[in-house]
């Protein structure tokens, strides 16, 4: 491990987790507190949501750029040099090579999801601090080993869902948490009916030649390549155009259950206080597209309801993006976006004034959160075991549909004590050599 990472590490276990530096190396300008981050996908939540932002923040260097597409790795690359003035930033193609850089602190991870695991794990395995996008992993013992090791070696590892930061969220979650509805009783997460149908062109292209595709599919299953089974990218800019098709492939993405899951069930068990834990049990149903010929193939509809210990139950469906919460003293109603706001049982609880022993959720932005976990030593919002559990109960859920049964799940041990089916569902796991998970942990 290089100096600067050794100092930054250390300076995370001084005086309890929260790091006293000397004033010396206070400010932004500080070398010992700016983080140099490497990007790892560079396609649209890789550059649109998280580069532009990281790359303005004054105590981050983004100091390379790394995916598959060429065209899109030149386009990232050029971003980040016209924002510094200078061309210093490295281009890569392989993410093995992005994390043996000298001065490294940080991995922002921002690939397919069946590429998340073996990235963070390597990265971690070096000692480096990463921010992975969500749905946290493809499959669930890949997040059961990327907590493990996240815990075991140390470092910041950060969900990067802006959820729990949004105003409307924190607002509820401030409100609900201290009581000014009452106890929960019942909770209700919608998501965006983002795929409606099946479909995607499956007959097999030639490769773009600015494409390492082998190294696409990765630990994936081999399959033809197609563009409905990747990614649209403007060849005269490098930009990337529209969703991509990977998202409604099961190989490589759970489907919409698991990538917005991860954003509001997150959020509802921080209120319901089983972040670390979930649900004991799961039943509903859903359906999946009917093209046997199609290539789009995941989830496209589901009504689940989930039961938890304490007796809270939380209704997941397909809506619009919301979080609910009945206490037994009244309810409140967040939406994502603005245009839905915050609704209750009574208006005026939104002009409540806390009280300086009431609990207020952090405020800090997505990647604030993960930067200052690793400068001050703060906890980040969402850990890795948090975005394992949320992945988990999200999978779980996808297991019940696919079983066509209520599945019970032992928290602790990880386990459908109920139903082999189930179990054998929510256990399913595939890493093509030389990618198998083993390697990495």
């Amino acid at each position: 491990m290089n100096n600067r990472r050794q100092f930054i590490k250390s300076s995370m276990l001084v005086g309890g987790g929260i790091a006293l530096l000397p004033s010396a190396l206070r400010g932004a300008a500080a070398p010992s507190k700016r983080v140099n981050i490497a990007m790892i996908g560079t396609g649209r939540q890789g550059l649109h949501a998280n580069l532009r932002t990281l790359i303005a923040m004054d105590n981050v260097k983004i100091v390379s750029v790394c995916d598959v597409d060429r065209l899109r790795v030149n386009y990232a690359k050029a971003v980040v040099d016209q924002r510094y003035g200078n061309k210093d930033c490295k281009a890569f193609g392989d993410f093995r090579e992005a994390i043996e850089m000298d001065d490294l602190d940080a991995v922002m991870i921002s690939t397919t999801d069946h590429w998340h695991a073996i990235i963070a794990l390597a990265a971690m395995k070096k000692g480096l601090h990463v921010c992975c996008e969500k749905a946290m992993t493809r499959y669930f013992d890949e997040g059961r080993a990327l907590a493990d090791v996240a815990k075991k070696k140390g470092v910041v590892f950060r969900l990067d869902s802006e959820c729990r930061t949004a105003a409307y969220m924190q607002k509820t979650a401030n409100l609900v948490l201290n009581g000014y509805i009452g106890n929960i009783k019942r909770m209700e997460v919608g998501v965006p009916h983002e795929f409606q149908k099946g479909g995607g062109n499956p007959e097999s292209m030639a490769v773009p030649d600015y494409l390492d595709y082998d190294m696409w599919l990765g630990p994936a299953p081999v399959r033809p390549y197609t563009l409905d089974r990747v990614h649209h990218t403007d060849e005269k800019t490098g930009k990337w155009k529209g969703r991509p098709g990977w998202l409604r492939i099961s190989d490589y993405c759970s489907g919409m259950i698991c990538n917005w899951g991860g954003h509001l069930i997150d959020v509802a068990n921080m209120i319901n206080g089983t972040s670390h834990s979930g649900p004991v049990s799961v039943e509903g149903t859903g359906g999946f597209p009917d093209e046997p010929q199609a290539l789009w193939d995941t989830i496209m509809k589901f009504e689940l309801q989930y039961k938890y210990a304490n007796g809270v139950t939380l209704d997941y469906k397909l809506d619009q993006p919301y979080l609910r919460v009945e206490g037994d003293e009244g309810w409140i109603q967040a939406h994502w976006h603005s245009k839905g706001g915050l609704q209750a049982h009574d208006r005026k609880i939104f002009r409540t004034k806390f009280k300086p022993t009431d609990t207020i959720v952090s405020s800090r932005s997505d990647k604030q959160d993960f930067i200052s976990a690793i400068t001050e030593g703060t906890a980040v919002m969402i850990d890795a075991e948090a975005g394992h559990r949320v992945n988990s109960q999200c999978l779980l859920g996808l297991a019940a549909v696919k079983a066509g049964k209520r599945l019970e799940w032992d928290a602790k041990k990880e386990v459908v004590t109920n139903c082999d089916e189930g179990e054998r569902l929510m256990k399913h796991s595939f890493h093509r050599d030389p990618w198998a998970l083993e390697k990495f942990v």
